[in-house]
C-alpha cells in the first residue's frame, strides 16, 4: 500500500473513532456483563436486587492518547413500589477529544401476571442528563495561526434525553431505546453532523436448559442504528451459564458486524471493508459480587493496530428482595 493510501487510512480511521466519541456514552459489549440498564433505561430497578456496576476500557495498548472508558452506574427499585431509578456516569477519552457525562433514570415496571413466580412484565424508562465534551486545540497551531483553529480548549455542554421499553416473558425478553432524543447545538464548528445524535437500539434473547440442570444457554441479537449518518450494524450474542454453590460462572461471545462499508486502495485494487469485531467475555457472580472480562478483536483486513479492546467490569448486588421469579432470567434472578 502506497504511502498516501496509508495516510489517508489513518485519517479515516482517526476520524472514526473521534465521532464515534462524540455520540454521548459509546455503545460497546459490556451490556452483555449484567449490565443492561447501562443502555436500556427501562431496566432501572427491573432486577431483583439493585446493582452497581464499575467498568474500564482501554484500547490499543502502547499507543499513546488511546481512546478509554470509564463509567458507573447504579440502579434499583424504589422500596416495594413498581418504580425504579437509576444513574450513570462516565468519562470518554479519545486523543485530543474528551467527554464527560451523567444521567438520571426513572423507570416504572408494569406485572401482568398473577404473582411474582411467573415472569411476565412490562417496564418504561427515561433517562435525562448533560454531556460536556471537549477538544483540546493548545498544540494544533504547530505551523502559525489558522483562522479555524483557537488553539485553546474548546468546551460544549448539551442536555439529553433517552426513552426505551422492556418486555420480560419468563425466561425471554426485548428492548427498545432511542438515545439522544433531542438535537444539539453542535460541537465542533459543524453542527450539521454533530447536533443529531440520535441511535435506536433492540435488543431480544432468551435463556434455555432444561429444568432442573445448572447449565443454561443465552442467545441474543442486539440492533442499533445512527439516524444522521445512517449507519447500522448488529450484534449477535451467546452466553453459557454453570450455577454453582456460590453463584454462577459464565462466558460468552459476541461478533458485531456493519451493514455499511468502507472503500480503501490496496496494490492499486480498490476493496471494501466493514466493521468486524469479535469479542470474547467471561464472569463470574460470586454470592452479591460480580467480575467479568471482555477482549475485543477487529476482524477488519485493515486495521489502525492490532492490538485489541481489553475490559473490566466489577459489580455488587444490594437490597435484594426475597422473592425470585420461577425463570432462567440472569438479567432478573439476581
Amino acid at each position: 500500500m502506497k504511502l498516501k493510501n496509508i495516510f489517508t487510512l489513518a485519517i479515516v480511521v482517526i476520524l472514526t473513532n473521534i465521532a464515534v466519541s462524540q455520540e454521548g456514552l459509546p455503545i460497546y459489549t459490556d451490556y452483555l456483563t449484567d449490565n443492561y440498564y447501562l443502555i436500556h433505561p427501562s431496566m432501572a430497578g427491573a432486577a431483583n436486587c439493585a446493582k452497581v456496576r464499575l467498568t474500564a476500557r482501554q484500547q490499543w495498548f502502547g499507543h499513546d492518547d488511546a481512546p478509554k472508558l470509564l463509567t458507573m452506574s447504579v440502579n434499583g427499585r424504589i422500596g416495594d413500589s413498581p418504580s425504579g431509578i437509576g444513574g450513570i456516569v462516565y468519562a470518554d477519552k479519545n486523543g485530543f477529544h474528551s467527554q464527560k457525562g451523567a444521567y438520571a433514570t426513572y423507570a416504572h415496571h408494569i406485572m401482568f401476571s398473577r404473582s411474582e413466580v411467573d415472569l411476565n412484565m412490562l417496564s418504561f424508562g427515561l433517562s435525562a442528563g448533560f454531556i460536556q465534551y471537549q477538544l483540546d486545540e493548545t498544540s494544533f497551531l504547530f505551523d502559525g495561526p489558522d483562522p479555524l483553529i483557537d488553539g485553546i480548549v474548546q468546551n460544549a455542554t448539551n442536555f439529553n434525553m433517552d426513552f426505551g421499553f422492556s418486555y420480560q416473558f419468563l425466561d425471554y425478553y426485548a428492548h427498545a431505546t432511542v438515545k439522544n432524543i433531542l438535537n444539539n447545538e453542535g460541537i465542533n464548528k459543524d453542527p450539521n453532523i454533530t447536533s443529531n445524535l440520535r441511535r435506536y437500539l433492540i435488543s431480544v434473547g432468551g435463556v434455555l436448559g432444561k429444568y432442573g440442570s445448572p447449565w443454561s444457554y443465552e442467545p441474543s441479537v442486539m440492533l442499533q442504528y445512527r439516524d444522521a449518518t445512517e449507519e447500522a450494524s448488529i450484534d449477535i450474542n451467546a452466553k453459557v451459564y454453570r450455577q454453582m454453590d456460590f453463584g454462577s460462572l459464565w462466558a460468552g461471545l459476541s461478533y458485531r458486524n456493519s451493514f455499511d462499508g468502507a472503500e480503501y486502495i490496496s496494490t492499486n485494487t480498490v476493496n471494501s471493508q466493514r466493521l468486524q469485531q469479535i469479542t470474547p467475555l467471561v464472569g463470574v457472580n460470586y454470592k452479591n459480587f460480580m467480575f467479568a472480562y471482555t477482549y475485543t478483536h477487529q476482524a477488519n483486513s485493515v486495521v489502525y493496530t492490532n492490538g485489541g479492546f481489553h475490559q473490566f467490569t466489577l459489580g455488587i448486588n444490594f437490597g435484594c428482595r426475597r422473592e425470585r421469579y420461577d425463570c432462567k432470567c440472569p438479567a432478573i434472578n439476581n
